[in-house]
């Protein structure tokens, strides 16, 4: 679906391991200065964003990421009512499962079947803790809204401000990536029109939001059937939006377009266009995104090595 274009990660100061170990041998501890620590601890993650996203090295965030995450929820057991810590773990997840997880499990389907299949249900398992806490983030703000989002999400997100846009995109990215990686399961595939919601009502408000973030993940929302909602001409226009809004310097949109709409349209010459495009992309050009640009030049790379495989009229080296 989206491509990290799911900015996964906003720009934040260091919170360094030491910072972190110390916090957490207070919450240990009967320390009278403990729940000063946790609140300490909890605001500057929380607050602070992701400092992962300007690195350019995936294998080293792959590694760090477990623990930046266990650390969110030791302190959400101390401060479950915390909405930005919330929010954090909602967007920490989802990201580790795609990043991570998801990509290991598709690359592995022609040579492991069994280990891509566990590392499947592995990654639809940490997008669906994912959405559940931006789940339990919106209904502190608005108690209710779940159970409406499941029988009139239209009608429920209008209740939404600007200052939820952030809320609204984690919340719709983790629950379309759980849906994509379920779509064995009827409960899941029934929540299509909840994300959509959730995503339409995200562009209304601040359509700027991540360059373009919901614009990207909005193109892959278009490249559904016709029955669930998508439309590939409203996905170029997205794809177009995306683009612009980045100013062309982040390469998820291209490579989003190319493998959710080109290849069903199977033209191979635009699906070389845009990866290549894709590839072209100078990462150190948006540094608070160079992580994620790093890994869509991956997955684009990879997409070109397997051309053959999606393109029934790709000239093979005999033509």
């Amino acid at each position: 679906m989206i491509y990290l274009s799911s900015k996964l990660i906003g720009r934040q100061e260091n919170v360094g391991p030491l910072v972190i170990l110390a916090a957490l041998i207070l919450l240990l501890s009967g320390c009278s200065i403990r729940s000063l620590a946790i609140n300490s601890l909890a605001d500057s993650l929380a607050a602070s964003g992701d400092v992962f996203a300007s690195d350019e090295d995936p294998d080293l965030i792959r590694d760090a990421t477990p623990f930046a995450l266990k650390t969110i929820e030791t302190l959400l057991e101390e401060k479950p009512d915390h909405r930005q810590l919330l929010e954090s773990a909602c967007s920490g997840f989802f990201g580790y499962g795609y990043a991570f997880v998801e990509v290991d499990a598709e690359r592995l389907q022609d040579v492991d079947y069994a280990e891509s299949e566990r590392l499947y249900r592995r990654a639809l398992g940490l997008y669906l803790r994912a959405r559940d806490y931006c789940f339990r983030s919106l209904e502190l703000g608005t108690p209710g809204i779940v159970d409406r989002l499941a029988t009139d999400p239209t009608q429920a997100v209008e209740v939404f401000k600007k200052e939820d846009v952030s809320l609204l995109f984690w919340t719709g990215a983790s629950w379309g990536f759980a849906i994509s990686v379920g779509m064995d399961r009827p409960d899941l595939v029934a929540d299509v029109p909840a994300v959509q919601a959730l995503m339409n009502r995200a562009l209304e408000l601040d359509e700027a939001f991540k360059q373009g973030a919901v614009h990207a993940a909005l193109i892959s929302l278009n490249a559904l059937p016709a029955e669930m909602g998508g439309s590939p001409d409203k996905a170029r226009i997205h794809f177009e939006r995306a683009v612009e809004l980045s100013e062309g310097l982040s390469a998820g949109p291209y490579v989003s377009l190319a493998e959710s709409v080109v290849v069903a349209e199977q033209d191979w010459r635009e699906f070389e266009e845009l990866l290549q495009t894709a590839l072209a992309i100078d990462v150190d050009q948006m540094p608070a995104d160079r992580l994620l640009n790093v890994v869509a030049q991956q997955r684009a790379r990879w997409l070109l090595d397997r051309i053959d495989h999606y393109f029934i009229d790709y000239p093979s080296d005999e033509d």
